[in-house]
């Protein structure tokens, strides 16, 4: 079994390494709940929304000041082969979509005031075809995860992860299988909505994958870099340096997921201030939560990416945290308490 390579070291150092919650933020939280003019529970789990930001934010009284969306965009080899409905360069296209305003994302983003940021990861150069070579060189794939490091130097309380890129649901299907078994019919769907043939394109694309590079897929990070994209390994940086720079994390869709579970894979407490915004209608979506012990926020069919999830599970986050700061408590509302 080969052994990782030394230039994931310090990805995997920062993925074990991972600082706790801070339960008393969250006893603080419980503490103000249990004085509000409700019955205890009562808003299920808009109640643990708010546990959740004080626990990962470090704060006894958290706040959403700065909520944040970004967006990480590439491209890949495999849409070569014919699985996806749409060529590649509708990325660059909805890349510029995102910026002008014109996406469902950046509607999301500007009707509830979250700041919207779109990266861009050498769209000019496809990954590898995962079905004749590997994504990424271990090099690169370690230097990208760095590079989304960076997504919360503009210091977020709170970050929704979202991508772009044409092929993507075939290498996210490729990863989840590498990591969980099986083969490409098993985590596969429909994508961009491709019709019969491209389905079996895309289905073959994975199993032809997952053969050609069998004896690489020994640790999660192999496998991002044999089969992942650059979209996925930035999200997996985020994902790192938000749980060091105690900021929580509202994953989007089924190729976001993919980087959780890259993550989750490696140490699966270093997903603990992740929330999953969403379940898709995407292929095994459903399954890959169940294997993390992760449950959705919202089930609403959705299954368009570029963050929209995310978004809206930020958008509950705010009315969760509005709701405790601004209740009124029993005391200052006159309100009996009941009879115990």
């Amino acid at each position: 079994m080969p052994a990782l390579n030394p230039a994931f070291a310090d990805i995997v150092e920062l993925l074990t390494a991972v600082p706790d919650g801070d339960e008393a933020a969250v006893a603080a939280v419980r503490r103000r709940d249990a004085e509000l003019t409700k019955p205890a529970g009562s808003l299920g789990r808009l109640e643990e929304l708010v546990e959740f930001l004080a626990r990962w934010q470090h704060r006894q009284t958290p706040r959403l000041e700065n909520p944040m969306v970004t967006i990480f965009a590439g491209n890949h080899g495999v849409a070569e082969q014919g699985v996806s409905a749409f060529p590649q360069e509708v990325t660059a296209q909805m890349v510029a979509n995102f910026t002008n305003g014109g996406a469902a994302i950046s509607q999301i983003c500007g009707l509830h005031e979250i700041n919207l940021r779109v990266f861009e990861l050498a769209l000019e150069l496809p990954t590898g075809d995962i079905t004749e070579e590997a994504a990424l060189e271990d090099q690169m794939c370690a230097a990208t995860i760095a590079y989304g490091m960076e997504a919360v130097a503009g210091k977020p309380d709170i970050i929704g992860l979202g991508e772009m890129g044409i092929g993507n649901t075939t290498i996210a299907a490729a990863i989840f299988a590498a990591l969980y078994g099986g083969t490409g019919a098993d985590w596969a769907g429909r994508g961009t909505g491709v019709d019969d043939a491209g389905y079996a394109r895309k289905v073959d694309a994975i199993d032809k994958a997952l053969a050609l590079h069998q004896d690489g897929l020994d640790h999660p990070l192999s496998i991002l870099a044999r089969l992942g994209g650059r979209e996925v390994a930035a999200m997996l940086g985020a994902l790192i340096a938000a749980r060091h720079q105690k900021v929580p994390v509202v994953i989007d869709g089924y190729v976001a997921t993919a980087a959780a579970a890259i993550a989750h894979a490696v140490n699966p407490e270093a997903i603990d201030h992740c929330l999953f915004a969403h379940v898709t209608s995407e292929g095994a979506h459903a399954r890959v939560l169940e294997h993390m012990g992760k449950a959705p926020l919202l089930d609403l069919g959705m299954r368009l990416g570029e963050g929209t999830g995310a978004a809206l599970g930020v958008v509950l986050a705010k009315t969760a945290l509005h709701l405790h700061t601004n209740m009124a408590t029993f005391d200052s509302a006159s309100v009996s308490r009941r009879l115990d």
